[in-house]
C-alpha cells in the first residue's frame, strides 16, 4: 500500500480532518514492518497505533530466516488480522483489556491494524521488572482472558497458540541436542493438547507485552499474532519466565498459581461460567510445570545458552519427563 492510500484509511477509519504528526515506536519482528503513533485532529482520537505489517525476508536475530519462519510470520499477522476483526463488535467490554480495533486491511501479504492507542487511555506504562501489584495485575488479565474464551474454538486463529508450539517449530526440535528431551518433546505437547478444559492463550503474555496504568494495578495487553488455543497454564508459565529469574521464578511458583486461580474463580463466578473454578484448577494446576517444560524445549532448541534455560527450569523439566515415565508403557 502506498502511503496516500494508508493515510486515506486512516482518516477514514477515525473520521479525522488530518494527519498531524506521525511518530515511529518500533520496527516489527524481523523487519517485516513497523508500529507507528500517528497524531490526528478533527476526532475523538488524538492520536491512534497503526501496525503495518509489509513482509519482506530480513535478518533474523537468531539466524532463523527460513521459509517455514517467514511462513509463520505471515499467518501470525493474518491470524492477529483476524483477532481484532473478532472483537471489533465488543465495545470495550471484554473482561481483559486489550486496544480497540478501528480498522483492519489487507492486501495479499500486507496487513494495516488501525489500534486505540493505549497511553492515550491510561495505559502509558511499560516495565522491565515487577513489584508484587504489577505482576499481580499482569496474572489478573490472564485470568480474565482465559475465562472469558474458556471453550472457544479458536475459529481464524492458531489451532495451538503460542509462538514456540511444538508443530511450528520443527527446525527448532531438530537442533535440539539433549535426546531424552527431543524424544519426549511430542508426549509433553499431547499432554498440554489434551486437557480436558482449553481456552485461548494469548500466546506471547511477555512482561513486554503488558501496558501499566499510572500506579500498576491495571493492565492492557497488546501483540496477539499468536493467540489461539490452548491451556492457560502455557500463559501463565511464559509469564512467569519473562519476570522472574531462576531463583524466584521457582519461589514465586506457588504464590503465583495461587493468585491466578483465586482470579480465575473470581472471573469464572461472573460470567456463571460451566465449569467450576475447582473442576479447572484441579486439572490446570498440574500442567503449570509441563507447559513450563513445553517453553524450556524450545528454548534449547531455539537459543542454547540463553539465560532462561536455568537451573530451575532444567530441573522442572526433568521432572515433568520422569512423571511422563510412569504414565506411557
Amino acid at each position: 500500500m502506498e502511503i496516500e492510500q494508508v493515510d486515506r484509511f486512516i482518516l477514514d477509519r477515525t473520521n479525522a480532518d488530518r494527519i498531524t504528526n506521525r511518530i515511529e515506536v518500533q520496527s516489527l519482528w524481523s523487519g517485516y514492518g513497523s508500529i507507528q503513533k500517528i497524531a490526528l485532529e478533527g476526532t475523538d482520537f488524538p492520536s491512534i497505533i497503526v501496525k503495518h505489517v509489509q513482509p519482506g525476508r530480513g535478518s533474523h536475530p537468531r539466524g532463523w530466516n527460513t521459509d517455514l519462519s517467514h511462513q509463520r510470520k505471515l499467518k501470525s499477522y493474518q491470524v492477529e488480522t483476524n483477532w481484532y476483526d473478532s472483537q471489533k463488535n465488543k465495545a470495550g467490554n471484554n473482561l481483559a483489556r486489550m486496544p480497540a480495533c478501528l480498522g483492519t486491511r489487507k492486501e495479499e501479504d500486507e496487513v494495516l491494524l488501525v489500534l486505540e492507542d493505549l497511553d492515550a487511555s491510561g495505559f502509558a506504562g511499560r516495565k522491565g521488572s515487577v513489584n508484587q501489584t504489577e505482576w499481580r495485575a499482569c496474572v489478573r488479565w490472564l485470568a480474565a482472558f482465559h475465562a472469558e474464551h474458556l471453550g472457544s474454538a479458536p475459529d481464524g486463529l492458531w489451532e495451538s497458540g503460542t509462538y514456540w508450539h511444538l508443530e511450528t517449530r520443527p527446525d527448532e526440535l531438530e537442533r535440539l541436542d539433549d535426546q531424552i528431551l527431543k524424544d519426549f518433546a511430542s508426549p509433553i505437547d499431547r499432554v498440554l493438547k489434551n486437557s480436558p478444559f482449553l481456552t485461548l492463550v494469548h500466546g506471547d503474555a511477555k512482561l513486554a507485552n503488558f501496558c501499566f496504568k499510572p500506579d500498576g494495578s491495571e493492565v492492557a495487553a497488546v501483540d496477539f499474532q499468536y493467540v489461539g488455543g490452548g491451556c492457560g497454564m502455557k500463559d501463565l508459565a511464559y509469564f512467569v519466565g519473562s519476570c522472574f529469574r531462576d531463583e524466584d521464578a521457582e519461589t514465586m511458583e506457588v504464590e503465583v498459581l495461587d493468585y491466578y486461580f483465586m482470579q480465575l474463580g473470581f472471573f469464572l463466578d461472573k460470567i456463571e461460567s460451566r465449569p467450576t473454578k475447582d473442576e479447572v484448577e484441579e486439572v490446570w494446576r498440574p500442567l503449570y510445570r509441563v507447559a513450563w517444560a513445553d517453553f524450556h524445549r524450545f528454548m534449547k532448541g531455539w537459543s542454547p545458552g540463553h539465560w532462561k534455560l536455568s537451573d530451575y527450569s532444567e530441573r522442572v523439566t526433568r521432572e515433568v519427563i520422569a512423571s511422563l515415565r510412569e504414565m506411557i508403557p
